[in-house]
C-alpha cells in the first residue's frame, strides 16, 4: 500500500509541476505580447521624437 501511494504523490507532484510550468510559458508569451504591441504603439515623447512607454 505504501509504494502506491508514493506513486501516486509522485505522479501528483510531477502533474503540478508540468501544471506551473506551462502557465508561467502562458504569462511569459502574454508579457511578451503585450511588451511588443507597447513598444509598436508608444506615443511622440516631447520635441517629436518618440516617447517610452514605460517608466524606467
Amino acid at each position: 500500500m505504501v509504494p502506491l501511494l508514493l506513486v501516486l504523490l509522485i505522479v501528483l507532484i510531477f502533474f503540478g509541476l508540468g501544471f506551473v510550468l506551462k502557465a508561467l510559458w502562458i504569462v511569459a508569451l502574454v508579457a511578451l505580447a503585450i511588451w511588443l504591441v507597447g513598444f509598436l504603439v508608444r506615443s511622440p515623447g516631447p520635441g517629436g521624437g518618440r516617447g517610452r512607454w514605460y517608466r524606467w
